[in-house]
């Protein structure tokens, strides 16, 4: 059973218990508590009429009913509200276009008689079959690599993503032509390192792809919609320029990044009036939430869970997808899309992780994150240093087929028989020797000293979560470099 707050805003800051004060946090926010008793740490932005605009400490916005809340805090909100209110949050108003109109022209049943940030995000993904891609106490997402009929707004997307924080949508991102997928590989997960077929014309046809794709797309919503407006979004190195639509609440921001992708991503008002800027996410949290995720099993593993899965899908994104899991298990705001862009992600793929880092590293600063880089060769005491303090590692190796099948068969005799798994590691000897087009970045996010193996996690989607390899086999692999975005 749901809870009765009409928006069901039962947030990241559930789940993590921050519900008193911290240290480092601003005198701005405040625990509100609805009628199901359930608390939430957050900052009013604004109010209009019987609507609150507030700021989670993670930077995400929401719009709610004052109504749901507490009698104290509707209190509190109308003495805010004469003192310290001067925008008012626009109200939502479909302007006589029709949630039927909207999805017609889409050509998918994204919308329902709710807002999308009063739907749970699975009803939503059930709606439009695009399947779960992560699921963690941090939140969740749903992800799509639709064939080439597929059409949303007219165009072929290769990308189709729903987020969701505590039971709540918080964003879709559609990604159309791009520089990726247009030149992407012939599978998904281990077969992503076979090459595809060549784009017709090369990157000019993937040029006037991506030219038509933004005409169509413009077309379409400013027919039912009007003329959009123009605005900047995003920070840093993710800024980009969109074209804006709003409807019912729901902001449609269009951006085409030439020799890059055309994206089309739906956002809250509240997001898009403040240009999809977030504030940082308090180190008291983010340690509390990295330390809390440490699971310490009887077998002796110790892992990290609750690492956002990125699916990179069937292109050579392993190092923006790694990347955005990292950053957005540590609080900061990630796309793969435009991490590689900020990386100069070639076409297909393949992305230089001092490129990448290097440009996005003013970001991660302003986060209030450090970035750290380890040279040489694997070493436990530093892994389990890592991973001790639920702090995940990229770690650059070559993932060859020979390395893939040796982990593969590490997962299974775990599971099979835990006795056996240690004798088999134990007189493990290694033979893997590295293949230069089969470069790759994994997360690792765990270790067992007795069978002296660390976990990592691919950006393949959820089988890839975690699997094991024994040290010395993932040395001979290694190209000798580890990634630490940390406190």
């Amino acid at each position: 059973m749901n809870p009765p707050l009409s928006l069901r805003v039962v947030l990241l800051a559930f789940s993590l218990g921050c519900f008193a004060p911290a240290d480092g946090w601003s005198d701005d926010y405040r625990t509100f508590k609805n009628s199901a008793g359930k608390e939430v740490r957050a900052k009013i932005l604004s109010v209009n009429g019987d609507k609150i605009s507030i700021s989670l400490e993670s930077g995400q916005q929401f719009e709610i009913p004052a109504n749901s809340l507490s009698t104290a805090d509707q209190e509190f909100i109308k003495n805010w509200s004469r003192t310290k209110n001067p925008t008012p949050a626009p109200a939502s108003d479909t302007g006589g276009v029709s949630p039927t109109q909207i999805n017609e022209a889409i050509g998918q049943s994204l919308f329902a008689d709710s807002p999308l940030w009063m739907t749970r995000p699975e009803e939503v993904a059930e709606r439009l079959k695009w399947p779960r891609e992560s699921k963690t106490e941090i939140g969740e997402s749903y992800r799509a690599y639709p064939d080439e009929k597929y059409r949303f707004l007219g165009a072929r997307p290769y990308s189709a993503a729903l987020y969701g924080e505590g039971d709540q949508i918080t964003a879709i991102s559609i990604v159309f032509a791009n520089k990726g997928d247009s030149f992407g590989a012939a599978g998904s997960g281990e077969e992503h390192f076979i090459k595809g077929k060549p784009v017709p014309g090369g990157m000019e046809g993937v040029r006037v792809i991506m030219e038509n794709d933004t005409e169509l797309i413009t077309s379409n919503l400013t027919a039912l919609l009007g003329e959009p407006a123009k605005q900047r979004f995003g920070e840093g190195e993710s800024r980009v320029e969109v074209d804006r639509w709003d409807w019912a609440g729901h902001a449609f921001l269009l951006s085409h990044v030439p020799d890059e992708y055309v994206s089309l991503a739906i956002q809250t008002i509240a997001a898009a009036d403040n240009r999809g800027n977030t504030e940082r996410v308090p180190d008291a949290v983010v340690r509390e939430r990295a330390r809390g995720f440490i699971e310490k099993r009887d077998n002796g593993d110790v892992v990290i869970s609750n690492i956002p899965m990125v699916d990179q899908g069937p292109k050579g994104y392993c190092v923006p997808a790694t990347a955005e899991r990292c950053m957005r298990f540590l609080g900061i705001p990630a796309d793969m899309y435009l991490l590689a862009m900020a990386g100069e992600t070639q076409a297909g793929g393949g992305t230089s992780v001092d490129v990448l880092l290097s440009n996005i590293g003013r970001d991660i600063k302003r986060k209030g994150r450090s970035f750290d880089i380890i040279e040489g060769e694997l070493k436990m005491r530093d892994i389990m240093k890592s991973v001790n303090s639920g702090i995940p590692m990229m770690w650059t190796l070559f993932s060859t087929k020979a390395f893939n099948e040796t982990a593969n068969g590490r997962v299974k005799t775990r599971k099979d028989s835990w006795e056996e798994h240690k004798s088999a590691a134990a007189a493990a000897e290694p033979s893997l020797t590295p293949d230069y087009d089969s470069g790759h970045v994994v997360i690792i996010i765990g270790y067992n000293e007795e069978t002296n193996e660390i976990a990592f996690s691919d950006s393949w989607g959820e089988k890839y979560t975690e699997r094991w390899i024994t040290l010395p086999e993932a040395e001979q692999v290694s190209q000798k470099r580890i990634y630490v975005i940390g406190l």
